[in-house]
């Protein structure tokens, strides 16, 4: 308890300091949901610290450096980032594991010297993101009278989240053409050259893209879009099928086998009992 008013005071006596790097952008931190990060906290070696004081939103936690041989004085002010922080020798830096949305924000380290009234500021902008996964893709078409196909091809991640940007890239005749956005609008007539399309999302952390579809292929055989995934399906019910048709077979193979074992004691011991029964009953020969 002693500890703990302590440090209450000595966080009211360093707001009477001053502070330096006021008007400093903060560094931009990019980070994976569920993952760790570390804020790097850069202090010269020739400083004499007395205590950082870490914070977001409000304060976080606060470190006093202990003196030769002795470790430091740290407590953790903010219940949300109790358990999931720790602070690196021997900057301090300031680590955080298991990330979640709620830890995006403004941090801020406060560096207070002992041999100057003056505090050293440290800013950081942490954004989390989430890893994306694979695009999908969603054909819309309409056969126009005069036979042209006029397509609208959407990409899609499942649980974006923000600043994920779209882009497609369409090969065809050795030739790449880039498009930005999520939507792609686009035509194709009987006799055209068959373009493939890929979309391709990225967020700061991740980049992705989603498998290659021949656009053609949906107009010239409309059941192509309904189709595709049941193959997939299709494919898979085979193959389990036959996977459970192999199983039966060598259960039912071993089930012979083991009634074939049971019964050859019993075939043995029949065919002896018949032997003696047809030596009983041969006749007795007829003296000479």
């Amino acid at each position: 308890m002693c500890a703990f008013t302590w440090l209450l005071l000595l966080l009211l006596l360093q707001e009477a300091k001053g502070d330096s790097g006021d008007g400093v952008d903060p560094e931009e931190v990019v980070a994976v949901l569920h993952e760790s990060i570390s804020l790097p906290l850069e202090i010269s070696p020739k400083e004499e610290v007395e205590n950082i004081i870490w914070s977001s939103h409000k304060s976080l936690a606060t470190v006093v450096p202990g003196k030769e041989g002795h470790p430091a004085t740290i407590m953790v002010t903010n219940p949300h980032y109790q358990g999931r922080v720790s602070f690196l020798d021997p900057s301090y830096s300031l680590h955080i594991s298991n990330l979640s949305w709620e830890d995006s924000g403004l941090y801020q380290a406060q560096v207070n010297l002992r041999t100057s009234q003056t505090s050293i500021m440290q800013q950081y902008n942490l954004r989390v993101y989430r890893r994306l996964s694979e695009p999908q893709i969603t054909v819309n078409f309409e056969i126009s009278g005069e036979g042209a196909c006029n397509m609208s091809l959407v990409c899609s991640v499942e649980k974006a989240g923000m600043d994920v940007t779209y882009s497609w890239l369409s090969s065809g005749n050795s030739a790449y053409t880039c498009y930005e956005g999520p939507v792609l609008s686009t035509s194709w007539r009987p006799g055209d050259s068959a373009l493939s399309y890929t979309c391709r999302a990225s967020n700061p952390i991740s980049n992705v893209s989603s498998r290659p579809i021949l656009a053609g292929s949906f107009c010239a055989d409309p059941n192509y879009a309904s189709e595709k995934p049941s193959t997939a399906f299709c494919l898979l019910a085979k193959g389990l099928f036959v996977l459970l048709l192999l199983v039966i077979l060598a259960t039912v193979l071993w089930v012979i086998r083991v009634q074939k074992r049971r019964k050859m004691p019993r075939m043995k011991k029949l065919m002896r009992n018949r032997m003696k029964l047809r030596k009983k009953a041969k006749p007795a020969s007829s003296p000479a």
